[in-house]
C-alpha cells in the first residue's frame, strides 16, 4: 500500500494529461482532468517497487516483460516521461550499483567502444532491412514536404550533407562512423571524390564492401573496420570529414580527444561536418537505452561541443537544428517496423519488440516534445573567407 501512496503522490504533483491506472488487484486510480488519453495496466505488484527505485529502467522492463499493458496513446504516456524530468539519477545505494557500471561502458575505450557498437549494429542487417529504407541510413532524415517517404527524405539528407561540404571532383572525404554507407558512395558516384569510411561494426563493413563491389566503385571508395583513435595514428589527412550519428557514442571523456583526432585528420582549409544528438546541456543517455539500446552512449551539450571545437584550430561556420526531423523520421521508422512484425517475429522474441517499440516512439516523443536536439554543425579547420556567406547554395 504503500508503494501506490507514494506512486499516487508522486503523479499527483504533475501537470499531466488524464489518464487512469489500473492496478493488479482491479483497483482504478485516475489523474488529470478530462477525457483519459490512456490506461496504464499494471499487472503485477513487483512492478511498483522496480518504477519506484529506477523510473526508467524498472518502467521499460516491466513494459518488455508484459507486466505492464498501455490501452490508449502510448505517445501520451511518453510524453509525461519525458516533460518531468524523472530520469535524474536515483540517490539510494542500490540505484547507484548500475549507475557506476553504465558509467564504465561510457568510457568508451578501445576495446570497450567495438563491444558497444557491436550490442547494437551487429544484431543482423536482415532486421534492419525492414524499417530503415532503401539507403539503410539509421540518422536523421531530411524532409522538404511532411510527406516525403523515408527514401525521398534519406536522399535529401545525403544530398544536404553534401553540399555543406562542399565536395569537388578528386577531393578525399572521410566519414567517421560510415554506418552501411550511403554518404560515401552517393558522394563518389554524384560528385566524383575519392572516399574512405569508417566502422567498428563487422556487419556494416560487410553491407559496404558489397556495395561498393557491386557498383564498381573499388577504385574511388574504401571501407574498413578501425577507431578513429587508430586512423590517425598513419598520419593520413583528408579534405573533408564528416561524421554522422557517431559522436554520440564517443563518450563524455573522450570529446575533448575526438576534437584532437579529427584535427590531425583533417588538412589545412579543409571542411567538416558533425551531425549529432544532443542537449542543451550533455547527459548520459537514459538509464534504460543504456542497458538494452546504446551502451556507452552520452548526449553532448551544444555548449560542449563547441568549447572543445575551439580548443582546436576549427572556426564555426552554420549550426542547424534538425530536432524535428528527427521525430519524423522516427515516426516512418516505426511504422515500418510495426508493419513487418510477422518478419520481426521470425527473428527475434516478444520482448526484443516490445523493446524496440518502445525505443522508437519513446525517441520520436523525445525529439517532439522532451529535450532531444539533431544537430548539423559545420566548420573549417582554420578560417576561410571563400565560401557561400549566406544558406542560398544548400536551396
Amino acid at each position: 500500500m504503500w508503494q501506490k501512496k507514494l506512486l499516487d503522490r508522486w503523479l499527483r504533483t504533475m501537470d499531466v494529461c488524464a489518464f487512469s491506472i489500473r492496478f493488479w488487484d482491479g483497483r482504478v486510480d485516475s489523474y488529470g482532468k478530462g477525457k483519459p488519453k490512456f490506461k496504464l495496466n499494471i499487472k503485477n505488484k513487483k512492478v511498483l517497487g522496480e518504477i519506484l527505485r529506477q523510473p526508467s529502467i524498472g518502467f521499460g522492463e516491466a513494459y518488455m516483460r508484459g507486466d505492464i499493458e498501455i490501452e490508449g496513446s502510448f505517445e501520451e504516456l511518453l510524453k509525461i516521461f519525458h516533460g518531468t524530468g524523472q530520469y535524474t539519477q536515483p540517490n539510494s545505494l542500490l540505484g547507484k550499483v548500475p549507475v557506476f557500471f553504465t558509467w564504465l561502458k561510457q568510457k568508451n575505450r578501445l576495446g570497450q567502444a567495438q563491444k558497444n557498437i557491436s550490442h547494437h549494429y551487429d544484431i543482423g542487417n536482415e532486421f534492419y532491412d525492414l524499417w530503415l529504407g532503401k539507403e539503410r541510413m539509421y540518422s536523421c532524415a531530411y524532409f522538404k514536404k511532411p510527406e516525403d517517404s523515408i527514401d525521398t527524405a534519406q536522399t535529401q539528407k545525403i544530398e544536404h550533407i553534401c553540399k555543406k561540404l562542399f565536395l569537388k571532383k578528386d577531393e578525399t572525404l572521410l566519414d567517421i562512423g560510415c554506418g552501411w554507407g550511403g554518404v560515401i558512395i552517393n558522394a563518389a558516384k554524384k560528385y566524383g571524390v575519392k572516399s574512405h569510411g569508417i566502422t567498428l561494426s563487422k556487419e556494416q563493413h560487410a553491407v559496404v564492401t558489397k556495395r561498393i563491389s557491386d557498383e564498381g566503385l573499388k577504385d574511388q571508395v574504401t571501407v574498413e573496420i578501425v577507431d578513429y583513435r587508430e586512423l590517425v595514428k598513419r598520419g593520413i589527412q583528408f579534405d573533408k570529414v564528416v561524421s554522422i550519428g557517431m559522436f554520440e557514442h564517443v563518450g563524455k571523456e573522450n570529446i575533448a580527444e575526438y576534437m584532437k583526432v579529427t584535427d590531425k585528420l583533417m588538412k589545412s582549409g579543409s571542411v567538416g561536418l558533425l551531425h549529432t544528438i544532443g542537449k542543451m546541456h550533455g547527459t548520459m543517455t537514459d538509464a534504460w537505452i543504456q542497458k538494452y539500446i546504446f551502451p556507452g552512449g552520452y548526449l553532448p551539450g551544444i555548449d560542449e561541443i563547441t568549447t572543445l571545437m575551439a580548443k582546436q584550430s576549427f572556426r564555426l561556420r552554420d549550426v542547424e537544428n534538425l530536432r524535428q526531423h528527427y521525430a519524423m523520421t522516427l515516426d516512418l521508422w516505426l511504422e515500418e517496423f510495426e508493419a513487418n512484425l510477422d518478419s520481426v517475429r521470425k527473428m527475434f522474441d516478444e520482448d526484443f519488440i516490445r523493446m524496440w517499440r518502445m525505443y522508437l516512439l519513446g525517441s520520436s516523443t523525445g525529439f517532439r516534445y522532451g529535450n532531444l536536439d539533431l544537430w548539423q554543425l559545420q566548420f573549417t579547420k582554420g578560417l576561410r573567407n571563400d565560401l557561400p556567406i549566406t544558406r542560398d547554395y544548400l536551396c
